[in-house]
């Protein structure tokens, strides 16, 4: 079962919650916190997800880059 470390990222560029995304996915709200804090998903809510999200399931397996940050001078 795979972790989905691009879940929040690709929620939260589409400007969702996780209520809406539930809603939209038909996966509960608790299950989407779980996996946003490192939980392994099964492969249907993975493509559940990744439908709702309009992403290849892959994208959510994608870790997040750091954001890079500017030297203060």
């Amino acid at each position: 079962m795979p972790k989905l470390p691009g879940l929040r990222r690709c929620r939260e560029e589409r400007v969702l919650s996780q209520v809406e995304l539930a809603e939209i996915s038909g996966v509960p709200q608790s299950t989407i916190s779980k996996l946003e804090r490192g939980r392994s998903a099964h492969g249907a809510t993975v493509r559940k997800l990744a439908a709702a999200l309009d992403v290849e399931p892959r994208v959510l397996m994608i870790p997040a880059r750091p954001a890079l940050q500017e030297a203060v001078s």
